[in-house]
């Protein structure tokens, strides 16, 4: 896991205390970007003990509101939690094994996309996905169309 001094010093510049579940919701999520909460919750009770699944639930909540964890909701997928905030990024996700990686935006800045026209908000945030098949997939599929047609 992670340097433990670094999410110490995240939490409390976030105004938050800093306690085992805290810790090691970060720390998971730092080694597993786009967890889900339940395989956070699992990792919470194999490096701490009875941690509830509820508790786990509540740090999600809080290091979200606090801008330590960014919440993604991809279509068709359960909640997703990631440590990279604070930056424009997007992601790829594969249809058909679900893996996701981080997509640097092009443009940079936040929003980097604009609505043609935004009702009067304030837009701060564009949240893109990019949906495909990752090269192991598209090999997969390959390997199986070729070995069909023989």
């Amino acid at each position: 896991m992670s340097d433990s001094h670094q999410f110490h010093r995240r939490l409390r510049e976030a105004g938050m205390r800093v306690t085992a579940p805290r810790l090691a919701v970060l720390e998971i999520l730092d080694a597993h970007p786009h967890s889900t909460a339940d395989f956070v919750a699992t990792g919470v009770r194999e490096h701490l003990g009875g941690v509830s699944t509820q508790t786990v639930y509540d740090v999600l909540r809080a290091c979200t509101n606090r801008g330590l964890l960014r919440r993604i909701e991809p279509a068709g997928s359960p909640v997703r939690y990631e440590t990279r905030t604070g930056d424009n990024h997007h992601h790829l996700i594969c249809r058909e094994c679900g893996e996701i990686l981080d997509i640097d935006c092009a443009v940079g800045e936040t929003a980097c996309l604009v609505p043609d026209r935004d009702h009067g908000y304030q837009v701060d945030e564009a949240e893109v996905i990019f949906w495909g098949r990752c090269p192991k997939c598209l090999n997969s599929t390959l390997a199986e169309a070729s070995s069909a047609s023989v």
